[in-house]
């Protein structure tokens, strides 16, 4: 059975007055997936974030979470929702304990034991009950992330939520979430301007430029597992190789011979060429990084907002 969507975009546009921050952007998150949101300056993450949580409208098409219209059902789609847009905003002169109890309350069901256990996740143990006065930026964004899991969403929004944390605290949230969209089946949206950061934790990434999605690429399979573009074959005769596989377009480069393919694939090439009699020195999978391909696509503009 085909999996639905947790989330699907349908044409989101959004205008004021004669100006298209958003066009015509179309996309699905599926459930248990990290989705990585990438773009230049002012090409509309931030835009598009603000209407994924209800806090700008949208002036044309629609956002679906859990079934539910962002548009006609807001308040049951806002509670299959857990965000953090821009910097968490906590009472200071609270504790973070007492940050996160009050916000509890504004929500069913959470327990003194849930609120317990989101702290022991972000790794605030030792030190939520001290005044958030006291914390440092990178501690209010796990305190930040900590209230925004408290109700167990289906989907959880961050929006640059490495912002002020150490390389510790990056990986420690990196290996949260991927935690989080395993054993619980968590969607996380993220955007973020550490590219190398987006490039460890996302499944998947959409890019933005002026407003319109110019690209949605696969990082991983479905098993986790790095997806490469290409795999290079060294062979002792690269002219012969390419010619043995004219069909699937193989290319010669740099001594290598160059073919896109699965796993499969891959061995099925491997079989004809040793068939063929060519010799098989190497098989190597070949891919550029996050920040290469971000750069061919946006043609090198900065991918901060």
């Amino acid at each position: 059975m085909k999996q639905e969507p947790l989330v699907s975009l349908v044409g989101v546009t959004k205008k004021i007055s004669s100006k298209v921050l958003v066009d015509n952007v179309t996309f699905d998150i599926m459930p248990g997936q990290i989705f990585g949101f990438l773009g230049p300056n002012g090409a509309g993450k931030t835009t598009t974030i603000r209407m994924m949580v209800g806090l700008m409208s949208i002036t044309q098409g629609d956002i679906i979470i859990g079934g539910y219209s962002i548009r006609k059902n807001y308040e049951q789609a806002a509670t299959q929702i857990g965000a953090i847009v821009e910097n968490p905003e906590m009472y200071k002169y609270l504790s973070g304990y007492n940050n996160l109890k009050h916000f509890a309350r504004m929500m069913k069901g959470i327990t003194k034991a849930r609120i317990d256990e989101v702290v022991e996740l972000v790794g605030l143990g030792k030190r939520i009950h001290e005044k958030v006065s006291t914390y440092s930026l990178g501690m209010r964004q796990r305190l930040g992330v900590a209230q925004a899991l408290l109700h167990r969403p289906k989907l959880l929004i961050l929006d640059e939520p490495t912002n002020g944390l150490d390389p510790q605290g990056i990986r420690e949230l990196r290996d949260y979430l991927r935690r989080l969209t395993q054993e619980e089946g968590t969607s996380v949206f993220v955007s973020s301007h550490l590219l190398s950061e987006m490039e460890q934790m996302c499944d998947t990434i959409g890019v933005i430029r002026h407003g319109k999605l110019i690209d949605i690429r696969r990082l991983r399979t479905a098993e986790g597992e790095r997806m490469y573009e290409e795999t290079a074959f060294t062979v002792n005769d690269v002219e012969a190789a390419a010619a043995l596989l004219e069909d699937i377009q193989a290319t010669a480069r740099d001594h290598q011979l160059m073919v896109r393919g699965d796993q499969n694939m891959i061995a099925d090439i491997n079989a004809r060429l040793v068939g063929a009699g060519l010799r098989v020195y190497a098989i190597q999978p070949v891919t550029r990084s996050l920040e290469d391909q971000f750069m061919e696509m946006t043609g090198g503009e900065s991918v901060v907002d």
